[in-house]
């Protein structure tokens, strides 16, 4: 098969979205527009991949500078002019590039490999040099019309703004996904006029040179018309994300994962899940997180970019990200795994405890309301309630580190960087502020002091209006 490369338009200013973020970086499942473009260029093996930027250039080209991937190109549209126009501006960025052009767009997110793959079959059946994807579409408002001849032949497209009455009721649109060989289409790219109503220069128009030429066309139409949905409003975003949402949740329960209630359930299209999951209601799994085998994801757990063993439960109202955790641990209610935290397997981390970059061996348990931030945290190792690991002093961040077989007992403060050695004991209420030897007791407890009578010369006081007997005003 042909050399490929990808052009998105991605340059819009995206005006009915109302916003101050440019159009292509609103999300659906947790994931800018044009990461869905982008990511489908980059599974079809696309030798470049170019996206025209123009409105609020820096923060697209930002985002997608993140991936550090050279296939990753960009050209800038400085004026809105027109399809035709951001499509020319990639001509530098595809210099000595030939094979195909496809051209896509940085608010299509739901166009399939599968639809891309027929679509360059059939133009090398066609051996055509332009082809274009159509859709029958019952209200196809918005849309360029496409004009056929009496045997079924491409004549052209027209864009709605310049339709006859006559020809808004023609069915087939166009959504302007486009297939064309590098040299036919920048030779002839140059040729568009703008010579219509919105004074720009239309893609739609190489249909029209095509046939003037004599070119062979070839159209593929979509099964699903779903998949050329372009987004132009908050509300077709929504629209979107439930078409994704549903096709995501659909494959993942083919698969052997239960979804409790699909319509209320929110996986991302790069997340893997495990046979016998169990995922409920309102559970939002985003990023490119990994859920093993028989887990339990509980209502309203949070996972982003994290790695979940087999036989690991995540109780309610969870939150974690960029975390991994090993098999058969329980996490929460209502815990927080901030990023770089890595738990062992057979691990409890119960409910209002909080992990940040910190590490817990197996076995290990800390069962309520406890902060440990940079820590270092060995096997079989119990975390009294209350515990925290002081680890930032106003200037620098500081490691605890607390060895294999360690007690912690209740309401314990370590004040970082201090390190509790292997099977050391350490006592409820201390401040722990010094390296513990392994098997030591460490306890730091002010002495009890008793005050007989307290009780009623406080309430003498009280009564006379304070310390000073004077009444207050």
């Amino acid at each position: 098969m042909s050399k490929l490369a990808v052009v998105i338009l991605a340059a819009g200013e995206g005006k009915r979205m109302k916003s101050e973020r440019p159009k292509v970086l609103h999300e659906i499942l947790g994931r800018p527009l044009v990461d869905y473009p982008v990511d489908l260029a980059l599974s079809l093996g696309a030798e470049r991949v170019v996206v025209v930027v123009g409105v609020q250039a820096e923060q697209v080209k930002a985002h997608l500078l993140r991936r550090r991937n050279p296939r990753i190109r960009f050209a800038l549209q400085k004026k809105q002019l027109g399809t035709g126009h951001a499509t020319l501006a990639a001509a530098p960025a595809l210099k000595g590039f030939s094979g195909e052009v496809l051209i896509l767009y940085g608010d299509v997110p739901l166009l399939t490999p599968a639809t891309i793959k027929r679509l360059r079959a059939a133009h090398h059946k066609k051996r055509a040099k332009l082809s274009l994807i159509t859709a029958r579409l019952a209200e196809p408002r918005g849309y360029g019309r496409i004009l056929r001849d009496s045997s079924g032949e491409v004549l052209g497209i027209v864009e709605e703004a310049d339709c006859t009455p006559g020809q808004r009721g023609i069915t087939e649109a166009n959504p302007g996904i486009y297939l064309c060989e590098a040299g036919f289409l920048f030779r002839m790219l140059p040729q568009l006029k703008k010579d219509n109503r919105q004074k720009e220069y239309y893609l739609t128009d190489l249909v029209g040179l095509a046939v003037a030429e004599g070119v062979l066309i070839a159209t593929l139409e979509a099964h699903d018309p779903r998949e050329t949905f372009g987004i132009n409003s908050r509300s077709q975003l929504g629209q979107a994300e439930a078409v994704l949402r549903a096709r995501v949740n659909a494959a993942l329960m083919e698969s052997g994962v239960t979804l409790e209630d699909p319509e209320r359930t929110w996986i991302a299209p790069g997340v893997k899940i495990g046979p016998d999951t169990v995922i409920e209601s309102g559970a939002r799994l985003l990023g490119k997180s990994r859920i093993g085998r028989a887990c339990v994801i509980e209502a309203g757990s949070r996972l982003d970019d994290s790695d979940l063993g087999n036989r690991v439960e995540v109780r309610a109202g969870s939150v974690l990200e960029s975390s991994t955790v090993g098999d058969d641990t329980t996490i929460g209610p209502m815990a927080r795994l901030r990023p770089g935290s890595m738990v062992g397997k057979r691990v409890r981390i119960g409910n209002f405890v909080e992990l940040k970059n910190a590490r817990v061996g197996d076995d290990t348990k800390a069962a309520h309301l406890t902060y440990l931030g940079d820590a270092r945290v060995g096997k079989n190792v119990n975390i009294g309630c209350g515990t925290i690991t002081c680890n930032y002093d106003g200037v620098k961040k500081s490691v605890t580190v607390i060895e294999d077989d360690v007690f912690v007992g209740s309401d314990t403060q370590f004040i970082a960087p201090v390190k509790v050695g292997k099977g050391a004991y350490i006592g409820s209420g201390s401040t722990i502020t010094r390296n513990v030897p392994p098997g030591a007791l460490a306890i730091t407890r002010a002495p009890e002091k008793h005050k007989p009578g307290w009780a009623k010369k406080r309430a003498e006081l009280k009564k006379k209006g304070g310390s000073s007997g004077k009444k207050k005003n």
